[in-house]
C-alpha cells in the first residue's frame, strides 16, 4: 500500500514539474504552476490520492 502511494506520489511529482516546465504561467499571475515547487508538490498529492483511491 504505502509503496503505490509513493510511486503515485513521485509519478504525480514528475508530471507536475513537467507541466511546469512545458506549460508554465507566462505572465506570472497562475498563482499554481507560477512555481516549481508547488507545482511538483500539487502534482505529487494528486497522484498520491489517486494511487490511494485505486483497487
Amino acid at each position: 500500500m504505502i509503496l503505490k502511494l509513493m510511486i503515485g506520489a513521485a509519478a504525480g511529482a514528475a508530471l507536475g514539474f513537467g507541466y511546469y516546465k512545458l506549460v508554465g504561467c507566462p505572465t506570472g499571475a497562475c498563482p499554481l504552476v507560477r512555481n516549481p515547487w508547488i507545482t511538483t508538490l500539487y502534482g505529487a498529492t494528486i497522484g498520491a490520492l489517486l494511487a490511494g483511491s485505486s483497487h
